[in-house]
């Protein structure tokens, strides 16, 4: 694009877009004028600018102006222009009452399945200008994303990582780890719980070494009598989980909570167990350092939402 494409617009003040609009809508100079709290001389003095900035007509003069095909194209660009200033203004606005703009979230499959998507959208109802990030993760990841500043809330268990000094943290609910098959696996129709050690067989698709929910396996793994066994398939990704039980014979590991999700959508069945797998508690970890009111306003809408007022910790 040349200079003397964009000259024009290099000349084009706000007041030229404001005033154009509003002598749309009143839809005489006469109105216009009184509305922009000028006289009518400066009004026509500012539609007269305009259309020499543009170089054609804006308006066709009449008992009332109507815009003519070059005017509905500025209008469309005071509209766009104007907005975008309004928005950026609200945003400068939260930023100088010391509330950021933007928040990042991360979370681990328990919590984008139970709650999270739901009370994000209420909170964005509440708070337009907050937009948001979403980071999926094992918990671990989550926490280093914390500790570098590029998180700013994380959603996972609640363990010994989440109980440090500049840490604070609360719970939301209570989970366990679940066995989930799809229908290409030869257990779709089993009745009855199946016995943990009778499983050790089967094609496993489990979670990265080092997370809670192949610790916890492990440890009921073991306490069934059942030998160490070699997974087909780690991977931290519930789509990759979703997309290999439906392709072969699997036995995937995953949250109750996220597992709960997918039996309900129809993508996955839960494998009755004959122990349960407890997870443990699931929560909202953030650090005491970050002054953000995003991170308030999020951690009080989270808690009250998928919470239900579970009790606030705090590591002294």
């Amino acid at each position: 694009m040349s200079y003397e494409q964009v000259a024009w617009a290099r000349r084009l003040k706000v007041k030229h877009l404001e005033s154009f609009l509003v002598l749309d809508e009143a839809g005489t100079l006469t109105e216009a004028a009184a509305r922009m709290h000028m006289t009518q001389s400066a009004m026509s003095h500012w539609l007269a600018d305009l259309e020499e900035l543009v170089g054609m007509p804006l308006v066709t003069r009449g008992r009332r102006i109507q815009l003519t095909p070059a005017g509905n194209i500025m209008k469309r660009l005071a509209i766009g222009v104007l907005g975008d200033i309004s928005r950026t203004q609200l945003e400068l606005g939260a930023v100088a009452a010391g509330r950021r703009a933007r928040l990042h979230i991360g979370s681990v499959w328990a919590g984008v399945a139970r709650g999270m998507p739901q009370a994000l959208a209420g909170f964005q109802a509440q708070h337009p200008y907050i937009s948001v990030t979403v980071s999926e993760s094992p918990f671990g990841n989550l926490l280093e994303g914390l500790e570098n500043r590029q998180l700013d809330v994380v959603i996972g268990s609640l363990d010994a990582r989440a109980h440090q000094a500049r840490l604070e943290h609360r719970e939301l609910f209570e989970d366990n780890v679940c066995l989930v098959i799809g229908r290409a696996s030869r257990l779709w129709d089993a009745q009855g719980p199946v016995r943990l050690a009778d499983l050790v067989d089967e094609n496993w698709i489990m979670p990265p070494k080092g997370t809670l929910m192949r610790s916890q396996l492990d440890a009921a793994l073991l306490d069934s009598g059942a030998p160490w066994l070699l997974p087909k398939v780690e991977t931290a990704a519930i789509t990759t989980l979703q997309a290999l039980v439906h392709q072969g014979d699997y036995v995937g590991v995953c949250s109750g909570a996220m597992a709960e999700y997918q039996a309900a959508l129809g993508n996955m069945r839960i494998l009755p167990l004959d122990r349960t797998i407890r997870f443990g508690p699931v929560g909202v970890v953030w650090s005491r350092d970050n002054p953000a009111e995003a991170v308030r306003l999020f951690v009080e809408h989270l808690v009250r939402t998928v919470g239900g007022g579970a009790h606030a910790h705090a590591q002294a």
